[in-house]
């Protein structure tokens, strides 16, 4: 058992039953936890993570923070969500075919709890480069649970999906959502006219 369900159940026994056997058992589990520098610690726990993982969820935390600041809509859209699934840097580029790929972090209740892929292709005349963001916003238990079990979902098929850039995301409401995902595309730059994300696959990374 590692030691973050030890400090939980402990905190948990001692406020139950303070002088009970299970109590004195847990508390003596932490001391001897902490007298254990081997075992890991929530606060070691995301240091182990390799560091391109770590280089991803900080930039997926600052871009989505980025967002909410910018779109009190965003923000009050994330607090109603099931889940928020933040992909930061996206690369598309082409000629007379056109590719994109960028790696996302999914948050549930403000914590990390997945990693995904987007991937896209289409043709015709599409020349020059461009890098965005966008973020997905899970309206329905549903809507995440087909996320969870799906192993490569695309955006326009499955649940319904509304797109719309961070301007328009300024006007929208909770009032006004009623579909299953909402898309928000940030951080546009490039020479490539126009953005688009549907058609993308979203796919789970197993790193």
């Amino acid at each position: 058992m590692n030691k973050p369900l030890i400090t939980l159940m402990t905190a948990a026994a001692l406020s139950v039953a303070p002088f009970s056997g299970i109590a004195h058992q847990a508390k003596a589990a932490m001391v001897s936890s902490e007298q254990d520098p081997s075992r890991p610690t929530a606060s070691t726990a995301n240091q182990l993570k390799p560091a391109p993982i770590r280089a991803l969820e900080a930039n997926a935390e600052k871009a989505l923070k980025a967002l909410y600041d910018s779109s009190p809509s965003a923000a009050a859209m994330g607090k109603e969500a099931k889940a928020v699934l933040v992909f930061p840097d996206v690369k598309k580029m082409g000629f007379m075919a056109a590719v994109s790929f960028g790696e996302g972090v999914l948050f549930k209740d403000g914590h990390v709890a997945n990693y995904y892929s987007t991937k896209s292709g289409s043709w015709g005349f599409q020349a020059g480069h461009q890098r965005f963001g966008y973020a997905l916003f899970f309206m329905s238990d549903e809507a995440v649970n087909y996320l969870d079990h799906s192993r490569g979902w695309e955006i326009g098929a499955g649940p319904s999906v509304v797109v719309a850039d961070r301007g328009i995301a300024r006007k929208v409401s909770t009032t006004t959502v009623n579909h299953d995902v909402h898309a928000i595309i940030f951080n546009q730059r490039g020479l490539m006219a126009g953005v688009g994300v549907e058609g993308s696959k979203i796919t789970l990374l197993k790193w």
